[in-house]
């Protein structure tokens, strides 16, 4: 098993249960979560930057 930083721009949803489901989904595509945190919210382009630990086999 190993860990990875990584980082995601998603799209900005005005429900913020979707927005963590959004979320969710984007980062279970690089391996499994342990933690993520919005680190960034840009209004003009209406994106929120996540960084993330995930772990793969």
């Amino acid at each position: 098993m190993t860990t990875h930083f990584i980082t995601a721009e998603i799209d900005l949803q005005a429900n913020p249960e979707a927005l963590q489901q959004e979320i969710e989904a984007e980062l279970q595509k690089q391996g499994e979560p342990l933690r993520w945190a919005i680190t960034r919210v840009d209004q003009e382009n209406q994106k929120v930057h996540v960084e993330a630990i995930v772990t793969s086999v």
